[in-house]
């Protein structure tokens, strides 16, 4: 997305957008290993062992009054972060035998729990109307980023025109899929308004008391968002280096190491503050804050296509992918987006600005004099 804005409307646009994706990307990363946490803590429980309650959440944690700070997603972050610093190849071996454990779970829980189903758990339907359904896409919505993901892989793909359209689609039609059964059913056997927890699938197993299937639906919990903590993890650190290498950071971010082709310091630094905010911020406003990110990127990108085909330079170019429906489509995500972001509370609203003046800084101080585009214009006007 960093790269096609940049093509469409230029550098600054690009750096306000990529800014945007950073936070969606090490807040993503924070939300799912704060998840990740609460399901460990519930297998830990089931043995007996259990941490300090100031250790087993982030100040504000509604369930854990006492929590201080989350110490198991501090380290599951750090944890990913050293297992990419050993090379991607090595990482995506390790994602590709538990994305395949963790559907595998999925299926189990969704064959299990759909004959505890009661209908009854289904009425009111809607019970806060059109607009919850809104607001609750909102707050939902950062379920879905990691289809984004699979494009910052674009550079190391053979045939990108090709797979990249395949990759994201088929994603996004299959997570959807999942997702969408999970929820019925999970909604059906216990009562939504006790799902209030950062482990719902484990909750509801243990609210049925089938203990044991708990277990094994916590340990797959992990393992699934193992790999979403790898691919976001991933993805994060590959957009910072695709803006660092145009100049608009620091140099150090985009250099590899000779072994493994890993960029070290950045892998290191987003890390280290994506695990600080898993931390010591609760999931509740971790999640809100991906989201305001990831719908500011994804409106941008949509009214790019509709910019993007108007242009003459790149109306007629050739492509393996064209968006369908155009131009309604891409107007209507651009709505959506829009009016989703503003679904979301004062206090998203008042840390994403926060955000974006952080990053503009960076930019006038940095990113605006370091950056290669310009340095290159200055140099064509100069001969």
């Amino acid at each position: 997305a960093y790269t096609y804005v940049y093509t469409v409307f230029g550098e600054l646009i690009a750096w306000v957008l990529g800014w945007s994706l950073v936070s969606e990307y090490m807040f993503s990363v924070s939300s799912v290993a704060t998840s990740w946490s609460a399901y460990f803590q519930n297998i830990l429980a089931g043995f007996g062992w259990r941490l300090p309650v100031f250790l087993r959440a982030a100040p504000g944690t509604a369930s854990v009054p006492g929590g201080r700070f989350d110490l198991i997603a501090f380290l599951i972050v750090m944890i990913i972060s050293v297992l990419l610093l050993g090379g991607v190849h090595e990482s995506a071996r390790v994602n590709t035998a538990m994305v395949v454990l963790k559907i595998a779970v999925i299926l189990l829980f969704i064959g299990v729990a759909i004959f505890y189903v009661k209908p009854a758990n289904y009425h009111p339907f809607m019970p806060f109307g059109v607009g919850g359904v809104f607001k609750g896409a909102a707050l939902a919505f950062y379920a879905y980023v990691g289809f984004d993901a699979v494009s910052s892989a674009a550079e190391e793909v053979k045939r990108p025109q090709r797979d990249m359209p395949i990759g994201i689609s088929m994603s996004l039609v299959i997570a959807s899929i999942l997702y969408i059964t999970l929820a019925t059913v999970l909604v059906g056997i216990v009562k939504y308004t006790k799902l209030n927890v950062a482990d719902p699938v484990a909750f509801a197993l243990q609210y049925l008391h089938l203990t044991n299937l708990s277990g094994i639906i916590s340990l797959g919990a992990i393992v699934g968002m193992t790999t979403v903590l790898l691919v976001m993890s991933y993805g994060g650190t590959r957009l910072i280096f695709a803006i660092s290498r145009d100049g608009l950071l620091s140099n150090r971010l985009h250099k590899l190491s000779p072994k493994t082709h890993v960029p070290v310091s950045n892998t290191i630094l987003f890390g280290l503050f994506a695990a600080i905010f898993a931390a010591f911020i609760p999931i509740s406003l971790v999640s809100e804050l991906v989201n305001i990110g990831t719908l500011f990127a994804f409106a941008l990108v949509s009214l790019g296509v509709v910019f993007l085909r108007r242009n003459p330079a790149f109306a007629h170019a050739k492509a393996a992918f064209h968006v369908p429906l155009y131009p309604y489509l891409p107007i209507l995500s651009f709505i959506l987006c829009v009016g989703l972001m503003l679904m979301l509370q004062v206090f998203t609203w008042v840390a994403f600005v926060i955000w974006q003046a952080v990053g503009l800084s960076i930019y006038a101080m940095y990113g605006y004099r370091h950056s290669h585009a310009r340095r290159n214009l200055e140099q064509n006007y100069r001969d």
